[in-house]
């Protein structure tokens, strides 16, 4: 990273919006650019100057939040905060980087913190591939295959290769990898769950006891040393009551 992530915080409410700006104050890698009682306040901000990050309450006046970060044609890497848990699902037609539901804790903050250094380092870095492809091309044998990284279901690992699970294949893709090389490649929503796997969370069908349902015959466990990822990333996108 060469700067600073230049930030804006919205929030209608004074002691949120404080909040807000305590916290990316705190974080050596942020520069709070500025903060902003409304969407509309924040249009004004985002058409003179350059912001990388926003973080933003979805219910607020006017245009709420969702509908302001849909709005914009140039979008910086978002994280919607919110008191309404029944917000989740909708916020993620946007694709933020993070949903913080309200109160959330200097961790839990610090932990989407992360998630907006490892996208920005992504795509400000012109030699990344997931900065300028939401594609893959992997070698097969003989021949070079793209896969569109939305089609790929899972990953597993074996040894010096990998077996690529795809919607699009009935048979997985072999090729001489690691899962450490791949991951370079792959989005936010791809998780390493255990030392053999890494999946698609947006292709999975259900969690049970830290197993993973990827279809009726395919069950992939959770390692210990990975539970905490998961179970992060679970919680920050989940909504009904939590045992």
């Amino acid at each position: 990273m060469t700067r600073n992530i230049q930030c804006l915080a919205v929030d209608d409410e004074p002691i949120a919006l404080e909040k807000l700006q305590n916290y990316i104050t705190k974080i050596p890698y942020f520069d709070l650019a500025a903060t902003c009682e409304d969407a509309i306040e924040a249009m004004k901000v985002m058409n003179e100057r350059e912001i990388d990050a926003i973080f933003i309450d979805i219910n607020m006046p006017d245009l709420n939040g969702l509908d302001f970060v849909e709005s914009l044609s140039k979008r910086p890497l978002v994280v919607f905060t919110t008191a309404y848990a029944q917000y989740a699902v909708d916020s993620y037609r946007v694709a933020p980087v993070d949903y913080l539901l309200k109160p959330f804790s200097f961790a839990d903050f610090q932990r989407a913190a992360n998630r907006i250094l490892q996208q920005f380092n992504m795509h400000s870095s012109p030699n990344s591939p997931s900065a300028v492809s939401n594609s893959l091309y992997v070698k097969v044998e003989y021949k070079y295959v793209r896969i569109d990284l939305k089609d790929i279901r899972y990953i597993e690992g074996m040894s010096d290769y990998l077996r690529i699970f795809t919607t699009t294949e009935t048979k997985p893709l072999i090729t001489h990898s690691t899962l450490r090389q791949i991951k370079e490649y792959l989005s936010p929503n791809f998780l390493q769950v255990h030392r053999s796997y890494i999946v698609n969370m947006e292709q999975l069908k259900e969690i049970q006891r830290m197993r993973i349902l990827m279809d009726k015959d395919t069950w992939i466990p959770v390692g210990d040393l990975y539970k905490e990822e998961f179970y992060d990333y679970l919680q920050s996108r989940s909504i009904g009551k939590k045992k």
